[in-house]
This record gives structure tokens, sequence and C-alpha cells, in this order.
């Protein structure tokens, strides 16, 4: 993938239209040293776009092919003439297009004058976007050998940034991590007040700390605590003075003002980076990056517990108010380090808090508040672990703050870490955090369904800190399903994933059956979403592709109060406890289409903990909803193959849920339209009758049921085999009718009175596979394995099998049967039984008389 990401990329550029946008590239007119002149017209010829189809395309001559090392080294020595030459227009062109080249190939190439970027990169007088793109081609090129570059040699700390840059892309192979970590803070150490400025290496310096946390000393560690220090709580409150003044500026005009506040006030407090302002003093924008790299060092060889302070006068602080109270309002600047750090850290996140309450007169500003306050919580978070004396200065602040939240309809991305901070520190903040919890599963999926990365978050959030939930919170989760499975109706399948994780805790005995009616309705809970979503809209706010304009009477009956109660059940927030049949539904919303998910995972939850009557009513719900599914392509399909399963793997965990359902299986297996339907699940159906129906499943078993299954699927496949395709009944699969006799023969063999009538019966289907009358039903493929199977079955051929017991030996095996033993014992094995028989059998007719 080509990819355009530095600064020194936009200075030739030329205007592409994609469609109706206007797109940004760069301008190659000049292509010597790349392509050859001979091949510059083939080229242009070949990117020309031909046809109706090819407007808008967007394509580069001289990408349509690889660039070999010959013209790559020609168009280097050209790069290197330049740069020794003239550091102009040109030469800023020619490392574009060789960055470009850099980075879409992803292997070593030679010749590519890495000395001569260097020397460059470190060149006091080179301008700086060429210094930029230097940089750029170079970390492209990571990790490369020939590579000289230290940051000892850099002149000033831009460079030494840029430096530090390239130097982290090489992976750390010669402890290049480590050594840019020393250089920053031997800078640091020697800096004076009018020394260079860090402004360029705290970004460095935070990379350092995320890559190698061990890499610094106990001083180097309170060193910068303590420039951290000073740079958060100790920034001008004036504004910075304009870089050049013009002709007719005066001392007057160019006096600074103070900074004000997101609101036009003019600043009460010290400077954060929520103040505004013209221009920016030096020691405001390090205030603004010391905050930004802030999270990182307070969780730097301390991530969570306390450091230093002593345990017994924690202990005391955490026993009352007052004592915290008065323990803050000590001398800071005996604490050591790192406590101070914590102290302005404190002190400034609640400034952030108060910031962030004022109405921004720009939208750019507002936007900053929302995330600015989300990272004061996070920061809180963090010293609250690490010192409980926090925990009481933070809680009512917090609580004031999701008051104010529930009524700041922007703010939503903030409960999040507002969660999860009441989470973390369990009964010392439990007071008035069910609130907090309510609010995260209640209100924000019902209103923010529609944000893919709010639902992301939220999903994720749930599924991380499932080891913290207590049994009351956990009772929260599983009765707001309903409103969670929104988020995946709006934004599956990249939620499918993340919903598989969850849903085991999510499922239990008391909702698993409201659960999988929602799982079954899915696209109609998507269908239904983006009707509430628009009807809130105008028609002509509406974009013309909107499916509610072209299917206004969903929209009507989204207003109809006669389908409100559907609806609004369809939409609830909270596990109802019970199931409403939403076919009314399914008709009106069939032309809004969507894709239902996690159905597997369902299933593989509910078995681990299904009792015999959740399992009973899971298996009539399972036939009861695989006739009322909503209509959409493939939909049907997909979803009775996952209940034709599901429902073979609930019988073989209560293998008598066949005798206890016998009566609406006959039902079931008694109408041929279920054939046209769902042949899927009614196969399972018939095969789990003939593997389930018998006493050694369930004692309760006797053979007026086996009888009666056997006439009516008898009857059954009589009618399969005999009526002929038409519109109205459709070819039936050849698997239907393979399984109607196997399961037939399985039957047979557990009532002798069976045997003759199943014989003579597959004696007739053999005939009926190899006659031409089959041709019109089956194709010949399909009507061979149907005889075969026919031959198989057939216990008519053999007078060893009409023994009752060798039947059922062969056609109901033992549970044993799942065991490899059964079919390696010489003395448990099939073949063996089949042997012994025909012996028996044999030496009884040599007995018989003449």
């Amino acid at each position: 993938m080509w990819r355009l990401h530095s600064r020194g990329l936009h200075s030739r550029v030329g205007t592409v239209n994609w469609g109706s946008t206007p797109l940004q590239l760069p301008a190659f007119s000049a292509l010597d040293g790349i392509v050859p002149q001979a091949g510059r017209a083939a080229a242009a010829a070949q990117a020309a776009p031909r046809g109706p189809q090819a407007q808008g395309k967007l394509l580069m001559p001289f990408l349509l092919r690889e660039i070999q090392d010959e013209e790559l080294q020609g168009f280097c020595s050209r790069i290197i003439k330049l740069l020794r030459e003239d550091l102009g227009p040109a030469a800023v062109d020619a490392l574009q297009r060789l960055f470009l080249i850099v980075s879409a190939t992803k292997y070593p190439r030679r010749g590519t004058c890495v000395d001569l970027l260097q020397a460059t990169l470190c060149l006091p007088t080179c301008p700086e976007q060429l210094q930029v793109l230097c940089a750029a081609i170079l970390r492209e090129m990571s990790p490369s050998n020939s590579l000289t570059l230290s940051c000892d040699r850099a002149p000033n700390t831009r460079q030494m940034s840029l430096v530090a840059s390239v130097l982290l892309a090489q992976g750390d192979r010669r402890q290049e991590v480590r050594s840019v970590g020393q250089c920053i803070f031997t800078v640091l150490e020697s800096r004076q007040p009018e020394g260079p400025s860090l402004r360029h290496l705290l970004p460095v310096l935070s990379k350092v700390v995320g890559l190698a946390p061990g890499t610094f000393q106990e001083d180097q560690t309170d060193l910068l605590s303590k420039r951290l220090v000073d740079w958060l709580r100790h920034a001008s409150v004036q504004q910075g003075l304009p870089h050049s003044g013009g002709f007719f500026s005066t001392p007057r005009a160019r006096q600074p003002g103070p900074i004000t506040e997101v609101d036009g006030a003019v600043a009460s407090d010290f400077f954060t980076v929520l103040s505004t302002g013209q221009h920016f003093t030096e020691d405001q924008w390090l205030n603004v990056q010391a905050f930004s790299m802030l999270r990182a060092w307070l969780l730097h060889k301390s991530p969570e517990g306390p450091s230093t302070l002593d345990t017994d006068d924690k202990s005391e602080l955490e026993g009352s108010t007052l004592s915290v109270l008065s323990a803050a309002s000590t001398a800071t600047r005996l604490l050591p380090p790192r406590e101070r750090l914590r102290e302005a850290a404190f002190e400034y996140c609640q400034r952030l808090i108060e910031q962030s309450n004022r109405r921004a007169l720009r939208k750019g500003d507002a936007d900053l508040q929302k995330a600015c306050l989300v990272e004061a919580i996070l920061i809180l978070d963090v010293l609250c672990r690490q010192d409980p004396s926090f925990l009481y200065r933070t809680l009512s602040c917090l609580k004031a703050l999701h008051t104010r939240l529930g009524t700041d309809p922007g703010s939503e991305r903030a409960v999040l870490p507002l969660a999860q901070f009441f989470l973390n520190h369990g009964e010392a903040a439990a007071v008035g955090s069910e609130a907090i919890y309510q609010h995260l599963l209640t209100r924000l999926p019902s209103e923010h369904f529609h944000n893919p990365m709010l639902a992301f978050e939220v999903i994720r959030f749930c599924r991380d800190n499932l080891p913290l939930f207590d049994l009351h919170l956990l009772g929260i989760l599983k009765s707001s399903f309903p409103n969670l499975f929104k988020f995946l109706a709006w934004n599956s399948p990249p939620l499918t994933s993340e919903f598989v994780g969850l849903l085991p805790a999510l499922v239990d005995a008391g909702t698993a059956v409201e659960m999988l009616h929602t799982l079954l309705d899915l696209p109609c809970l998507t269908a239904a979403l983006y009707l509430q979503l628009r009807s809130s809209s105008s028609p002509s706010e509406r974009p013309l592709w909107d499916a509610s304009l072209r299917t206004p009477g969903c929209l009507e009956a989204f207003r109809d109060p006669q389908c409100q109660g559907l609806f609004q059940h369809l939409l609830r927030t909270k596990a109802s406890g019970s199931a409403e049949r939403l076919t009314l539904l399914h008709q009106l919303l069939q032309p809004m289409a969507s894709m239902p998910a996690l159905l597997q995972a369902f299933f593989s939850a509910v078995i681990q903990f299904a009792d015999r009557a959740l399992t009973t009513q899971l298996a009539l719900l399972l036939l009861e909803r695989s006739d009322s599914l909503y209509q959409v392509p493939q939909y049907e399909a997909r979803v009775h193959r996952v209940l034709s399963s599901q429902f073979l793997a609930l019988c073989q965990r209560n293998p008598s849920l066949v005798v206890e359902l016998a009566r609406e299986l006959l039902e079931f297996v008694g109408s041929v339209s279920n054939i046209h339907s769902r042949a899927g699940v009614f196969t399972s159906v018939v095969w789990a009758i003939g593997e389930y129906l018998s006493v050694t499943c369930d004692r309760r078993c006797t053979v007026e049921q086996i009888n009666k299954f056997f006439e009516a699927l008898e009857a059954l496949l009589f009618e399969v085999t005999q009526s002929r395709p038409s519109a109205d009944q459709p070819r039936r699969p050849p698997q239907v009718v393979t399984v109607l006799m196997t399961t037939l023969t399985k039957l047979a063999s557990r009532s002798q009175d069976l045997i003759p009538r199943v014989s003579l019966f597959l004696s007739k289907m053999r005939t009926l596979a190899q006659g031409p009358a089959s041709s019109s039903t089956h194709s010949e493929e399909e009507a061979e394995a149907i005889r075969i199977r026919a031959t198989e079955l057939d216990i008519g051929d053999t007078e060893r099998l009409k023994m009752p017991s060798v039947a059922q030996f062969v056609f109901t095996p033992s549970a044993e049967v799942c065991h490899p033993r059964y079919h390696r014992d010489t003395n448990t094995s099939l073949p063996l039984a089949l042997h012994m028989a025909s012996w028996l059998v044999e030496k009884e007719s040599s007995l018989l008389p003449g």
C-alpha cells in the first residue's frame, strides 16, 4: 500500500477527482531517473482510463511497474548531486519521490544513499522540510545495518528528535532505546532557563518510557518528576509574543494579554491544556506536552499501589476525610518528587474537570474538552490506585461529574472511564456507583447504538471487567442483554468476536429462551433501530439512498399504534422474561435486511448448564422458530444449519427428549410442507427419532410409540417418493429420503413385527431408484446414493438379521459405540458379531431335515 504520511509531501500537488471528492496528490511531472523516456508514453497509455467505468479512476503512471535497482541507483545519484549542490525545491521534489519508492518497497534496496541522507539530516543549515523528509526515508528503510546516526552529534533539540525517531525505528538491536533516553536526560540535566527547547524531545521521551520502562535511574526519574511539576503548575498565565511584527506594529500592540478559558473568560487559575490564547510561550507548550505524557510517566516503575509513603501512615490517612484534607494542606515541597508530581497531577485534573464544564465557543475546543475529560478521569484512577488517600478527595468530584454527564449529550465517552474508576475501587467507591452502571448499560446502547467506536468500547469494557463484576452488577449486565444486542445488531460483524467472549456471561437459565428469540430476531432488530433513527428526522434531511424512503410502509408501521407494542418489545432495554411472536414485524420489515450472528456461541454456552426442563423448552423453541424467521436471502438457510445441528446437540445431552416431545415431533414430521420450508431441521429431527426413540434412551418408550412413528414416517416416505416435482412442490433433497429409510430401519429393529414391512419397502426403494421414474425426481448420482443406502439397510436379504437381538445390536448400539475400544476390541466389534450370527444361522439350517 502506498502511504503519504510525511509533512514534507505537500510541496507539489495535483488535484484528481475521485467521484465527486477532489484528492490532493503529488504532481510528478518530471520522471527523469524513474521511468525511461521510451517507456513513459507506454506507461501513460496504459494508465489512461478506458470506457465509462474508468471515470474517477486514480492511476499513477510510474507505479505500474517495479523500479529496478539500476534505475533506482541512477535516481539516487541525481539526489546525491542535488543534496551536495542545491538544497532547494528540486531536492525536495526528488526526496518526496524517493520516499514514495522506499515506503512501497518492503525489502532492502541497494544504492539509496543512506550516508548522504544521514549527513543531510544532521546538517545545521539544512531546511526543516528536507530534514523531515530525510528522517522519514530513513525510518522507512529501518532496520538498516549501515546506519551511523547518534543523538550526541545532533546540533539542536529539533534535529535530535528527528534522529531519535530514526534510531527508535531500528528495533533496539544495538540498545538504541537506552542511548536515546540517556541523551535526552543529558540535555534535561544540563538545560539552563535560556537553553535549548525541550518541546521536541518530550514526545520522544514518552516513547522511550513506553518501549523500555527500566531504562532510567532513580535520580533521573526524580529529575523528570520535578520538571513535570514545574511545567504543569507554573506555566505562564500570559499569552506569548507573535513570531514577527509588521512594519506598523507598535510596542503597545505587541503586549501579550492574559490567557482565557474556552468560553472567553479571563483565566483565574493556572494554565492547562484547555486554556486558550492567540500565541503561546515555551513553558505553555511544555505544559501541554507534560500532560500528554503524564499518565504514562505515573505508571512508570509503579503501575499500581503506593510506593513511597509508609503503610502505617497511609492507613491513618485513610481513616478519616479530615486527616486526608489536613495532610493535603501540608507543605507540598517537603514531599518526595514522585509524591509532588501526584499532587500536581491531581490538582491539574481537578482544574480540567472544572474547565470541561464551561461552554466552548468553538467546536474544536468542545472536542478537546471531551478528550481531556476522559484523560483526566484515567489519571485520577491511576492516582487513586497508587495512593488511596486521593480516593476520598476524588469521589465527590466524580459523582458530581456523573450528574452533569447525564444532561450533557456529547460527553458519552467519559462514562466509560468513570465506570472503570468506580469498578476498580470496589467497596470504597460503591456508594452511588449503580447509577453509573445503569447509565452505561441502559442509556448508552439505547441512544448511541449507531456509534461504532462507543459500541466497541462498551462491549470491550464489559468483557474485560467480568472478573471484577460482583453478583449484583452481573445481574444488571444479564438483564441488560436486549440493550447490548442493539450494538450487535447495528455494528455486526465487527463486534461478533467481542460478543463471542461476552455471551457466556450474559446467558443463564432465566434468560436463555428470551435471548434465543432475540438472536433469531437480530435482523428485525436492525431494521427497527434503523426506523427509530430515521423517524426522528424529517424526509428532507434523509439522503436519497435511505431505505425508509423506498419503503414508506415501514415508517408508517413504526408509527402505527397497533404495532407500537411489538416495536417496544423489540427495542426494550431490559430483559422482560417473556417472548413476543414478531411474525407481523417480519412481514412489515422484509424490505430492510441484515444478517444475524452468535447462534453457535449462544448454544455452546447454554449446553454447559442447561437442565432437562430448559433443554425441552429450547428444543420446542427450535421447532417453532425454524418456520418463523426474518425473510432475508440466505438468512434462513444459515440459521437452519445452526438450528439443525443444535437440536441434535440438545438430544445428545438429554436422550429422553424424543420420548418427552413425542406428540410435538409426530406433528412436526407428519407434514410434508416442513420438508420444503426447513429441510435441514426436518432431517435432523427424523435422524434424532431413529437414534433416541428406544428403551435404552428412555424406559418410558413403548412399542405403541415406535409403531406410531413408523407409520407416520412410512407414509411420509411413500408420499415423498411417489410425488413428482412441480412449482408448488419442489424436488426433495436425497438426504431426506436416505435419512427416512435409515430411521425406519432403526425403528423396525426395535419392533419385530415391523421387520417384514421395512424389508418390503426397502426392496421397492431399490427397484424404484434403478427405474426410469427416478430420473424425474433425482439426478443419476442422487438415485445411485439412494439405491446404495437401501441395499445397505435391506434386512430381508439375510436371514441372520431377522434375529431381533442381532438387529438391535446393529442398528441400536450402546453408548460405547462412541469409544474407540468398541471398534478395536475383537470380542465386541461389529464384524465379529455379524460373523457369529452368520455361523449360527448356517449351523441351524444344516441341522434341519431334508
